[in-house]
């Protein structure tokens, strides 16, 4: 088929929440390189939003989709043991502060599983304690449950009333305006320790800091949503490790599966042993197959110190981007392979990330009018070269 003709099913029969997408459908990959099905290459700095760690037909990710496969299991559900289940978990628990892990299928399920399991912990005790702080400009999901959780008007308004009640926002960076939000119902503040969809935002240390300082102080437990931050992303395993900050609960995703989906809850076990069974569970969650290629994928980067080919790589990346001059880029931020530029208001970050695609570079955009770039941890420097010759040229021509 051409693209012509899949344009013309998808607006057809697809439920009409994406719009209008970008003009290219993706049929190969190799590296960090994508082709359309015109055979065009496009330099791809955005990892289908942080996901693809290890690029495209990364043989290390491929040899375990086809082992997997050709031993002809991949589910059997969790009323059986799942052997690459249990080694995902403890090789999990064994690089972070984590006793136990629940997987699931995304980052929107292990988000609201962290909810359920803060809300658990309290019950567990007697205690009435239901409310979750989370804020503003985060993003944790798309369930009712996460949109509640995710601090922006625009996701929330079509859904009101929320469920469920007791979530509420605050301003990220802010000590003082979550201090003066948590009540005797507090069970949670729900934070990510730099916020991607809103904007590449790192959390300040001290913030942080006073974070957790807060929640110890007032017998309520910490998450991080460490979706899109996490697995050597920032430029440690991660990200709440570049700050010295423990969390009580963490959720995972993304870059977990390096292109197949998969999600975890990672807790200590002060607060995961009191859930019960019965308290939680999936159908499809850390099933055997889902669990091979993310335990092959995420070995090989531990084995790898993917963690400091981020911070490396990522110290290059920032430099190139804040040399690329022009009067409409407001700010370039962010942590290891997770960085942002911020255009000004006269110039929108999609216009910008439009252009680079025609010039055959995918970018990605994010909230506060951000051109987002999450490229495979495997990137080359010349191919960060390119990309930031190629965004020199967009803004010299927008100029």
């Amino acid at each position: 088929m051409n693209l012509t003709e899949i344009k013309a099913l998808d607006a057809k029969y697809f439920l009409e929440v994406f719009g209008e997408r970008n003009p290219v459908c993706f049929v190969r990959g190799e590296g960090c390189t994508l082709y359309d099905q015109d055979g065009k290459g496009y330099t791809d700095l955005f990892s289908g939003i942080a996901v693809n760690a290890l690029g495209y037909h990364h043989p290390v990710v491929t040899k375990a989709i086809i082992d997997q496969a050709e031993a002809g299991v991949l589910h059997t559900s969790n009323l059986y043991y799942v052997e690459p289940q249990a080694k995902l978990a403890q090789l999990l628990c064994e690089n972070t502060f984590a006793d136990r892990v629940f997987f699931s299928n995304s980052g929107a399920e292990a988000n609201e599983g962290a909810m359920k399991l803060a809300c658990k912990y309290f019950y567990a005790q007697g205690s009435k304690r239901y409310k979750i702080v989370s804020a503003d400009h985060s993003f944790h999901g798309r369930t009712l449950a996460t949109v509640a959780a995710t601090g922006h008007d625009y996701y929330q308004e079509p859904f009101r009333p929320l469920l469920p009640q007791g979530i509420s926002q605050v301003p990220y960076n802010d000590i003082d305006a979550l201090r003066a939000a948590i009540d005797e119902e507090t069970a949670a503040v729900m934070l990510e320790p730099m916020q991607g969809e809103g904007g590449v935002t790192p959390g300040k240390a001290e913030y942080l800091k006073a974070v957790r300082e807060l929640c110890d102080e007032k017998g309520i437990l910490l998450i991080f949503d460490e979706v899109q931050t996490g697995i050597c992303r920032t430029g440690a395993f991660y990200c709440y490790q570049n700050y010295g900050v423990t969390p009580d609960i963490m959720t995972s995703a993304k870059g977990l599966g390096c292109g197949f989906p998969i999600g975890a809850i990672l807790a200590s076990e002060k607060v995961a042993s009191k859930i019960s069974r019965g308290d939680h569970g999936s159908t499809f969650g850390g099933n055997t197959f889902a669990c091979a290629v993310s335990l092959a994928a995420v070995s090989y980067m531990i084995e790898n110190d993917f963690s400091a080919v981020a911070r490396e790589k990522g110290e290059y990346f920032m430099k190139a981007l804040k040399g690329v001059k022009g009067d409409k880029i407001a700010d370039v931020r962010g942590m290891g392979m997770l960085l942002g530029m911020e255009m000004d208001a006269s110039l929108p970050a999609a216009q910008v990330a439009r252009a680079l695609l025609a010039k055959g570079f995918v970018a990605g955009t994010a909230s506060g009018n951000v051109l987002r770039l999450a490229p495979p941890l495997i990137i080359s420097y010349e191919e960060m070269d390119a990309f930031a010759a190629a965004l020199q040229a967009v803004m010299d021509e927008i100029a």
